[in-house]
């Protein structure tokens, strides 16, 4: 804990006005997506008490059952961001196209995309879950009308970049591109408090995370790498792994963010034409940089994932990242097959 309480408005007014990392209007608009993720948790914490557990007669765009939690939270992030002059429009995992600020608001220079609930099978077992969001400039010029095409930026291009959990305690992890930053929720105050400045990776690790039963539909590549890591001392990589999958990106996320490790959903034979199942925009390319500021890796297998240049709103990736050598050794062994090496 620092010895002095710097809450998320000053960390991000530093930023803003000493470290000159970013402008004002994007501090604000930080400053409402952390209001509308605290929003959130309060309605993720009351559970069945507020009605919100169990799904709804609905599908989203994936084509996903959606959860009563999932609209909630959609909902509330549309709310908290259209009226405040920052944003010019907002892209979500639960929704088919984009949302124009309406021409009653202020427009800003900025898009906002995010995936409002992530991990929602958890939602009813209480286990935990997250909101994902990404921040873009919006193109400058060419057009007074914003349009799908202007959210199809590579992930490095974002501004900002962060996830809310929602666990034991409520944790915002942020970056601006000056590192990563860990707050967590004092209730009684009722502000995200800074608890950690500069949250690191280690380059090593001991643990993977991923989805097991999918292993029969994996490449080679992929097998070999975790046949490798069951192997242990014993094995190539002459070490024991240990094995976690929460089944919620954030969880597995913030874990490798704060003791190390590698998360993988790699493509699979299931359904073939799609390159992975995770959603490029929404959780990869936020992911990816969170974790490379942090000091660790990102690809999809064969490339960074930051250089994909995105083709549709909803597109889909493999994801393969976490501690650096671990993440080169398995896009190693993609590329070697590629090549028949």
């Amino acid at each position: 804990m620092p010895n002095r309480s710097i809450s998320l408005t000053r960390y991000l007014v530093e930023q803003q006005r000493v470290n000159q990392h970013i402008p004002g209007q994007l501090r604000l608009l930080l400053e409402v997506v952390a209001r509308a993720c605290k929003r959130i948790s309060l309605c993720v914490n009351k559970g069945a008490l507020g009605g919100v557990l169990g799904t709804a007669s609905s599908e989203n765009v994936q084509g996903e059952v959606q959860k009563k939690l999932d609209i909630l939270a959609n909902e509330v992030l549309i709310e908290a961001n259209e009226w405040g002059g920052h944003l010019a429009a907002m892209a979500s995992e639960e929704m088919e196209t984009i949302h124009v600020v309406p021409n009653r608001y202020p427009r800003g220079e900025y898009l906002l995309l995010f995936d409002p609930l992530d991990g929602s099978s958890n939602i009813d077992v209480n286990v935990s879950i997250g909101t994902i969001f990404s921040v873009l400039h919006m193109p400058e010029g060419g057009h007074n009308t914003v349009q799908e095409r202007d959210f199809l930026q590579p992930g490095r291009q974002q501004v900002a970049a962060g996830y809310c959990l929602y666990g034991p305690q409520t944790t915002l992890v942020l970056t601006v591109g000056d590192g990563v930053a860990m707050f967590t929720l004092d209730r009684e105050q009722g502000s995200f408090i800074l608890t950690d400045n500069n949250m690191r990776i280690p380059a090593d690790t001991r643990e993977f995370a991923i989805n097991m039963s999918n292993m029969r539909h994996w490449q080679t590549p992929m097998r070999r790498y975790i046949d490798e890591c069951l192997a242990g001392t014993q094995g190539p990589l002459g070490k024991d792994y240990n094995m976690r999958w929460v089944a919620s990106m954030v969880a597995d996320v913030h874990r490798i963010m704060t003791r190390g490790g590698i998360f993988m959903y790699p493509w699979d034979r299931r359904d073939p034409a799609k390159p992975g199942k995770l959603r490029l925009m929404y959780e990869a390319n936020p992911m990816a940089w969170l974790i490379e500021q942090a000091g660790g890796g990102a690809t999809n297998a064969r490339q960074r994932i930051l250089d994909v240049q995105p083709a549709s709103l909803h597109e889909r990736t493999s994801v393969i990242l976490g501690s650096k050598n671990e993440v080169e050794r398995v896009t190693a062994y993609h590329l070697q097959a590629d090549t028949g090496a």
